[in-house]
């Protein structure tokens, strides 16, 4: 793989050049060094990775268009943002699913986060034609990845992750979770984040305008890296956070990077991923605690996946209270409905063990206990 043919690429998919600031080269040419150095692909996976690559190249040419044709988008305010956040496979999908449910939020879309442009307009934006696109394409991952099919609730018209809209910035833990790339990941944890901050707020400022409401409900576990970069950018942020063993996340974690690694490479190392997923959640933990104690305490409200499982609106409600929003009967009874059905289809990952990932239970404990014991969260 080569950037300057990715980037022509992009260029004539999106019928222009302009890519605005100039902060995704360098994050776009570490990600393509590691992935020829470090990943290993497969025939498969070099396709893939270019499709996505030139696909998010192409978005961003498409969301500076509409900026540079319509500057007032710029005007648009993204105001006091509820960020979702905690370790993976602590059930805040399924909580972001729950949120997404009352109309008076607005989520970041499936459909529009893979195809922001033109943005979306209120009188259509439940009958567009990207929404059966990305419901193809969600179809097709399933095929593709063997057993990925009801580890993570998914829907067309349902939230995803703030990695996409960070991806067009080239900095997101978006391309981790397709393949071992340790060199880019070494640079994504010490790098400047602020620019994919700045550039996740010009991609919702493009969906909002045209789009109402503007109570913003986002999330992704990888915030805790850049938790000091997202403040920055969203001062006014508040944020929730789920908890749950770490000893029952981290196998989790691996078992599915490993669904995709295993598809799109052909050298793919249980023990480097086990490894990799253990470092990477410890520094966003501590990062996310330091922050924490440095006087931001009271923006936080906590929930454990154990009690969201076993009454998940009862916590909603509470959620909101704290929130100080109303959750009227029309958001909870979507909610519920939501809940019910989507439950027939929760089936986790499969067959795994935390040793097939070099991962020792008692050893998780004890690494994490700086955790586990700052949030009360009960231990196996």
């Amino acid at each position: 793989m080569e950037v300057a043919p990715l980037v022509d690429a992009a260029c004539e998919r999106a019928g222009c050049s302009d890519f605005g600031e100039d902060t995704w080269q360098e994050g776009l040419g570490v990600l393509v060094q590691s992935l020829n150095h470090d990943a290993a692909l497969s025939e498969t996976g070099v396709a893939a990775m270019t499709d996505q690559i030139v696909g998010y190249l192409a978005n961003r040419l498409e969301i500076e268009r509409w900026h540079g044709d319509h500057p007032e988008i710029a005007d648009q305010e993204i105001a006091a943002p509820l960020f979702g956040l905690g370790l993976p496979r602590t059930g805040s999908t399924a909580l972001s699913f729950l949120l997404a449910q009352d109309p008076a939020r607005r989520s970041l879309r499936v459909w529009e986060a893979s195809a922001p442009c033109p943005p979306p307009e209120s009188a259509t934006e439940h009958t567009d034609p990207r929404i059966a696109i990305a419901q193809a394409g969600i179809d097709f991952t399933n095929e593709m990845f063997p057993g990925f099919l009801g580890m993570i609730p998914t829907a067309a018209d349902g939230p995803q992750e703030c990695l996409v809209p960070m991806g067009f910035d080239f900095r997101s833990l978006i391309f981790e979770g397709m393949a071992l790339v340790p060199g880019y990941a070494a640079w994504l944890r010490d790098c400047d984040m602020e620019p994919a901050y700045r550039y996740h707020r010009r991609v919702l400022q493009l969906l909002q305008w045209r789009c109402p409401p503007d109570r913003w409900w986002l999330k992704t576990p990888a915030h805790m890296l850049s938790i000091n970069a997202l403040d920055a950018v969203y001062p006014d942020a508040r944020f929730v956070m789920t908890h749950r063993d770490v000893a029952k996340v981290l196998p989790s974690v691996s078992a599915l990077y490993s669904t995709f690694i295993g598809v799109l490479s052909d050298r793919c190392d249980p023990i480097a991923i086990g490894a990799h997923t253990t470092s990477t959640w410890r520094t966003a933990l501590e990062r996310l605690i330091d922050f924490r104690d440095r006087g931001n305490e009271g923006r936080f409200v906590d929930l454990s996946f154990e009690a969201v499982q076993r009454d998940p609106i009862g916590q909603v409600t509470d959620l909101y209270a704290h929130l100080g929003d109303d959750l009227t009967d029309d958001a909870r009874q979507r909610m519920e409905a939501w809940w019910a059905e989507s439950s027939k289809d929760r089936s986790g990952p499969g067959r795994y063990s935390a040793a097939e990932f070099g991962l020792d239970p008692a050893a998780i404990a004890a690494q994490f206990a700086f955790y586990t014991d700052r949030f009360d969260v009960p231990v196996a």
